[in-house]
């Protein structure tokens, strides 16, 4: 409690006058703390209401979001706040998202046996959809030293995860049929660049058939270098950091199953992206159809 708050409890016992000399405060600062104490008090109030709403939208998200996605999910939903209140109240009550854990690679690195150019030269970006992706695969642990694995197909001109494949090895096939997901969702990726590491299942013979099945245009970054595919990498770091949320794996291959599903469909219907104006992956593709289709 402030000198203030005490001189405040008790005046009418003591004087305002009398306390103010005992405890070494101004009269005139008191009677300021006492004009302002509504002000003080209404702002504390509206804190702890906007405190209410960022946990709901914490716990809605799993506990996932900091304060720039929470900021905008809030604007999402017609409520005007300032980024930085939005912070300080979260770290006022200990709301916190969660944080990248160091990742462990999966693929392993292969000198292929044709030569295939980077066609993205660490521009993780596109003009529109559907013409470049990224691709990666990570491990799914679920217990007892067991692993899925998890082939990605990202599309980086709405980051959405357009395509994707869960399997019990890391065969090629893996990679393949998360690429012909991508195919089937799209409708089509002629024309489109595939951007992958140097593992196995990317340098190999099957893949590379699979992809002028397709008609899709393979590149790739140097052997042995992440930030050459820094995209897939960080959305796998995502995906396994909010689904595990600091446990060391699953109990089981179906419940890996079915929280990556979970996640996967959030991410690419509602989970606010910083890059896309924190629209979604859906919602971002959707603006931009409707655009395109304003312009014609």
């Amino acid at each position: 409690m402030s000198r203030f708050a005490f001189v405040d409890d008790h005046r009418g016992a003591f004087g305002v006058k009398r306390l103010c000399r005992v405890l070494k405060v101004s009269r005139s600062g008191f009677y300021r703390w006492c004009k302002a104490a509504p002000a003080q008090a209404e702002r504390a109030a509206a804190d702890a209401a906007l405190a209410a709403e960022i946990r709901r939208i914490h716990d809605e998200f799993d506990g996932t979001y900091g304060s720039p996605r929470v900021t905008a999910e809030l604007r999402a939903r017609g409520r005007q706040v300032n980024h930085k209140r939005v912070a300080r109240v979260m770290r006022r009550c200990g709301i916190v998202g969660l944080h990248l854990r160091k990742k462990v690679r999966t693929t392993v690195p292969e000198l292929s046996h044709q030569q295939v150019p980077d066609l993205i030269q660490r521009d993780f970006t596109a003009e529109r959809p559907n013409i470049r992706y990224v691709g990666d695969i990570t491990y799914l642990p679920v217990g007892e030293g067991r692993f899925l694995y998890l082939a990605t197909v990202l599309d980086l001109g709405s980051r959405r995860l357009v395509g994707w494949s869960i399997a019990d090895h890391m065969r090629t096939e893996l990679v393949s049929d998360a690429l012909r997901a991508a195919a089937a969702a799209r409708g089509s990726l002629g024309g489109a660049i595939f951007h992958a590491d140097h593992g196995a299942q990317y340098t190999s013979a099957e893949f590379a058939k699979v992809c002028a099945e397709l008609g899709v245009r393979q590149s790739m970054g140097a052997v042995g270098s992440s930030a050459d595919n820094a995209a897939a990498e960080a959305f796998n770091a995502t995906l396994k950091r909010e689904t595990l949320r600091g446990a060391r794996g699953w109990s089981s291959a179906r419940e890996a199953r079915l929280a990556v599903f979970k996640w996967i469909t959030r991410y690419n219907t509602r989970r606010r992206h910083s890059t896309l104006g924190y629209l979604s992956p859906i919602d971002y593709e959707q603006q931009s159809t409707a655009r395109v289709l304003l312009a014609a």
